[in-house]
C-alpha cells in the first residue's frame, strides 16, 4: 500500500511544462522562447489519471481556502465534475474543515444529493445550490463557494464590482448580482434553479445577502483562484469605500483590455499554480 501511496504522491509533483514548439498559445504570459520552466496544462489518454488529478486539485482547493480563512463552520463547498460520469460531481465532505479535505475523504455525489462513493455526508445547501448549476450548465465543470468576510459584507450592497483596479478589472461584465432567495438559507430545493440561471456566461456572481460564488468551463483550479481574487476584490472596493472619497475607475475599454488579458479561465489557472507548487510541498498529506 506504502507503494501505491507514493506512486500518486510522485504523479501528483509532477511538474508539466508548457512547449511553445508544439502547444499552442493561449496568452501573452507563455513564453515564445522554448526550453524555459513554465506551467503546461497536462493531457490524459486515462480517465482514472484525470480523475485522480480532478480529485487532487479539488483537495488543493479547499486547502488554498483554508489558508485564505475562508472557513466558517461547515459551510462552503466545492465541486468539480467526475470526467468519465459528467453527471457526477466530487466534492468536499461535510463537515469536514478545509485544512482536513483530503483525497481519500472526497465525495462523489449526483443531482439528486445521492452520494455515490464515498463515507462522508453531503452538504444540504451545498447539493442544492452547485447541483442545481451543474445540471443546468453541462459546460461548467467546477464551482467554488465559502462565506467569507469581506464578500459576504459587500454581497449585502446588492451591487456589482466597480473597475477600482486592474484586478476588479477581472471581473468587468464577468460577474452579475443575484438577488433572487436573497438571505434565504438555500436548503429547499426549488431555490436551487432560480439561482442557476444566473450562471449563464459569467466566472462569478454576487449573492445578495449570502455571499461569493465562482464557477468555471475549464479547472477546479480556475474556480478556486477566481474565487479568493473576488473576496480580495470586494475588500478593496470596501475599503475605498470607507474613506468616502469617490475612486478613479477604470474605463470600460481598459477594463475589457485589462479582463482579455488576466481575467481568462487560463490565467485563474495560471494563477494558481503558484498555489498549488507550494501546497504540494507544504502539505503533502493532502494526497493520503
Amino acid at each position: 500500500m506504502s507503494a501505491v501511496i507514493d506512486k500518486i504522491r510522485q504523479d501528483a509533483v509532477k511538474e508539466y511544462r508548457y512547449d511553445p514548439l508544439t502547444e499552442k498559445k493561449e496568452s501573452l504570459y507563455q513564453p515564445d522562447q522554448p526550453g524555459l520552466m513554465f506551467p503546461g496544462q497536462p493531457h490524459f489518454d486515462d480517465v482514472a489519471q484525470e480523475r485522480q488529478h480532478r480529485k487532487e486539485r479539488l483537495v488543493g482547493a479547499c486547502r488554498a481556502f483554508a489558508r485564505e480563512g475562508f472557513d466558517f463552520g461547515f459551510a462552503g463547498h466545492l465541486t468539480i465534475r467526475d470526467p468519465e460520469r459528467p453527471h457526477l460531481y466530487w466534492t468536499n465532505p461535510m463537515a469536514v474543515h478545509f485544512a482536513q479535505v483530503k483525497v481519500s475523504n472526497l465525495i462523489l455525489c449526483d443531482h439528486k444529493g445521492r452520494v455515490v462513493e464515498g463515507v462522508h455526508a453531503l452538504n444540504r445547501a451545498g447539493f442544492v445550490l452547485h447541483a442545481a448549476v451543474h445540471e443546468a450548465h453541462p459546460d461548467i465543470l467546477a464551482m467554488c463557494h465559502a462565506h467569507t468576510l469581506y464578500g459576504t459584507a459587500f454581497a449585502s450592497l446588492g451591487k456589482p464590482l466597480a473597475p477600482i483596479s486592474q484586478d476588479a478589472a477581472a471581473f468587468f461584465e464577468d460577474h452579475i448580482v443575484i438577488t433572487d432567495e436573497a438571505g434565504q438559507v438555500a436548503v429547499e430545493e426549488q431555490a436551487g434553479p432560480s439561482v442557476a440561471d444566473w450562471f449563464k456566461g459569467v466566472k462569478a456572481a454576487i449573492h445578495q445577502n449570502h455571499g461569493l460564488f465562482t464557477a468555471s468551463r475549464h479547472s477546479i483550479e480556475a474556480a478556486a483562484f477566481w474565487f479568493i481574487a473576488l473576496e480580495r476584490c470586494c475588500h478593496q472596493q470596501l475599503l475605498v469605500e470607507a474613506t468616502g472619497v469617490a475612486p478613479k475607475l477604470v474605463p470600460a475599454e481598459k477594463s475589457r483590455y485589462s479582463r482579455q488579458h488576466v481575467g481568462s479561465e487560463y490565467i485563474g489557472w495560471l494563477h494558481f499554480q503558484t498555489i498549488w507548487n507550494d501546497l504540494v510541498r507544504r502539505e503533502p498529506d493532502m494526497f493520503d
